[in-house]
């Protein structure tokens, strides 16, 4: 029986990239010299897509693969898939939301508290021998405070339960407040900076949140404030950011994505103020795995039943 014929966008795990191989006829579209013209003569031989959130697919792409059947896609993020494209042909797109919401959600409170407590700066002061010269000095306090989430969703819920375990208090800012939760809403997001102590990002990116976290935002949460970004890092005018990092009209961030990762602007590494991950939240062996397993179930259950096991909404 002939294997479906599935495009990989983008390289996936080493682990996923074999369990896809034993079960379909795989091609890296990255191995070609010219994808465009590969696709131009080939496209019409791939029924599915294999892809990452990081990467996605864009809409020319969609349309170089007329047999085109199944996206599946390794992340939570699909703001790189094009997916109106995908549902004007009807091709359902899976993706790996729910299974990493731990790890992320575990990665926006350390950047809560490394931000506050200063501990990677406070690494760094050791290592250099200036405890030797001096005491480093106080930071501030994390628990009692008060922690704004920007979009509650399934990871800005678990960010919020993690907050019960350091005594703070949340407020949360989404387009319409969330049925069958018991925190505060706040209608405007300036309104949630102006609250918080802490303002976690954790909305979906897009045009549509293209730098939510403006100017404006960043002064109304102030200059005892600070941010952390676990969702994309659109979301975040990051010149702005940069400013008030520099300036001091806020007093820390700490950051896992940015506009153009993996490139980090000289100016936000600069700032000593600012905790800076290689957008690493779901980057455990227990989370990748899990995420994995789940593009490989979208791809079955669509090839079985017609329907992926985890649509994108």
């Amino acid at each position: 029986m002939t294997r479906p014929r599935i495009l990989q966008i983008g390289k996936l795990l080493p682990a996923l990239e074999q369990a896809l191989a034993a079960d379909y006829d795989v091609h890296l579209l990255s191995s070609e010299a010219d994808p465009k013209a590969f696709l131009a003569n080939a496209g019409g031989q791939f029924v599915g897509v294999a892809t990452s959130a990081g990467v996605g697919i864009d809409g020319a792409t969609i349309a170089a693969l007329p047999n085109l059947k199944v996206i599946s896609s390794f992340g939570v993020g699909f703001d790189k898939v094009d997916v109106a494209a995908a549902r004007a042909r009807g091709i359902p797109v899976g993706y790996t939301p729910d299974v990493l919401n731990d790890c992320v959600a575990d990665t926006a409170f350390g950047l809560v508290i490394d931000a506050a407590r200063r501990f990677s700066d406070s690494d760094r002061y050791l290592r250099r021998g200036d405890w030797l010269k001096a005491p480093y000095p106080l930071a501030t306090r994390v628990s009692g405070k008060k922690l704004g989430i920007v979009g509650l969703g399934r990871i800005g819920r678990v960010i919020a339960r993690r907050a019960s375990g350091f005594d703070m208090e949340v407020r949360y800012h989404n387009r319409r407040p969330v049925d069958g939760v018991d925190f505060g809403y706040e209608a405007t997001l300036e309104g949630l900076a102006r609250w918080a102590d802490f303002l976690v990002v954790a909305a979906a990116g897009g045009a549509e949140s293209r730098h939510l976290i403006s100017r404006e935002i960043l002064a109304a949460l102030g200059p005892k404030g600070f941010l952390v970004n676990i969702a994309r890092g659109t979301v975040v005018d990051e010149e702005a950011l940069v400013e008030a990092l520099e300036n001091k009209t806020i007093a820390g961030a700490g950051l896992d994505v940015y506009e153009d990762e993996p490139r980090v602007p000289a100016r936000l590494i600069a700032c000593q103020n600012a905790v800076l991950l290689p957008h690493l939240a779901s980057g455990t062996h227990e989370t990748r795995k899990a995420m994995g397993d789940l593009v490989l179930e979208n791809l079955r259950s669509f090839f079985a039943t017609g329907q992926v096991a985890v649509a994108v909404p």
